[in-house]
């Protein structure tokens, strides 16, 4: 039996014939953009984030990109970014004008690294950092992280792509952020059926200039108060996003539950797998192993050959992208974790309504390798 590395048909009963009626009665009312589909979607985001504010926009690359600008950053300001993580983060501080510097990554949680970030501060006076929530779960040092760069002075960003529906200490990740984001890329835990993306903050200010990014700088209908672009969200996709909020909290259910029996298998065959840090409530966005580096290809040609699908999240550091090369300034970090991790990181198929059988078939074609 193949089993591929994620699987976005498994809809739930009834769940496509809701969405193709919504798309006929939108269509027939010509109900594309803006409207109570999108605005009730806000609604909806900002409770199971604990948030006060969300603007739902075009993409996550977009409102990463919308949340640098609205704290402030622009042309020439300094921006520290994991050096672990995927290209959006690193070419959004690119594409506000602003100069990108890589930090390290931590080799137990496989977030940013707390003790580099602490130095390229005093180091660099960035005007803003980017933290992301990787693998569905986040720092275990979130804390640390957001008192001080509030002490400093400092607007973080927290990229929370990977990290719907995660819990830190009971509550939603983004609810102490200052400034967060969401991508709905299909293939996230809750993707939309094409792109989207949202920004979360309890800051007004922040959210009434990010809404105005995010839609051409409008204050009015035709008076723009500053230059945005054009990141609205269609109101097809919100209202996709709604269907699928009513089945976020089985489908994060059925992803745990693939993940427990990998936690408690993949030990067994010496796979060394990674869990969330302490005070975390996982979304089971993707499994992450770190296996030898001298191992993984033969690993791979196993899972090849058994139709079994796998993934490398992420073989590569930022720094070390052909791309990062004429706009990185600095890389922190001696210990190159980032580079060690990207070369021994496997990541095994993680999704939603996995069945027993394909879990089994995952285990079996490990197995082979093993002997």
């Amino acid at each position: 039996m193949s089993v591929p590395f994620i699987d976005i048909k498994r809809f739930e009963s009834g769940f496509l014939d809701e969405w193709n009626e919504k798309v006929k009665s939108m269509s027939a009312v010509a109900q594309f953009i803006g409207g109570s589909e999108v605005t009730e979607l806000e609604a909806e985001l900002a409770k199971w984030t604990g948030t006060k504010y969300a603007l739902a926009c075009a993409n996550g690359t977009d409102a990463i990109q919308i949340a640098l600008r609205a704290v402030g950053v622009g042309r020439g300001d300094k921006v520290l970014v994991p050096d672990s993580t995927f290209w959006a983060t690193f070419e959004s501080v690119v594409n506000v004008g602003a100069d990108p510097y890589t930090i390290d990554t931590n080799p137990n949680d496989l977030q940013m690294d707390f003790s580099v970030f602490k130095d390229a501060i005093e180091k660099v006076k960035p005007k803003a950092a980017i933290i992301v929530h990787l693998y569905g779960w986040g720092s275990g040092d979130i804390e640390s992280y957001r008192k001080l760069c509030k002490e400093k002075n400092i607007p973080l960003i927290e990229d929370g792509a990977q990290c719907f529906g995660v819990k830190f200490k009971g509550d939603p990740i983004y609810k102490d952020a200052l400034i967060s984001t969401t991508s709905f890329y299909p293939a996230k835990v809750l993707g939309a059926a094409g792109d989207g993306g949202a920004v979360f903050t309890n800051d007004e200010e922040i959210s009434i200039l990010a809404r105005r990014l995010a839609n051409h700088g409008r204050t009015s209908h035709y008076e723009h108060g500053i230059v945005g672009w054009n990141s609205r969200l269609d109101s097809l996709q919100a209202a996709f996003l709604r269907i699928s909020l009513k089945h976020l909290s089985a489908r994060i259910d059925s992803r745990r539950k693939s993940q427990e029996f990998f936690y408690a298998e993949l030990p067994k065959l010496g796979i060394n797998v990674i869990h969330p840090p302490a005070n975390y409530y996982e979304n089971g966005y993707c499994n992450v192993t770190l296996v030898d580096p001298a191992e993984r290809p033969k690993i791979e040609a196993v899972l090849k050959e058994k139709g079994i699908g796998f993934g490398n999240i992420y073989p590569g550091a930022m720094s070390d992208q052909p791309g990062a090369k004429p706009h990185l300034i600095e890389r922190f970090g001696k210990d190159q974790n980032a580079r060690r991790i990207a070369a021994s990181v496997l990541n095994f198929p993680l999704f939603a309504y996995m069945t027993d059988g394909e879990l089994a078939e995952v285990i079996s074609a490990i197995k082979l390798y093993k002997k």
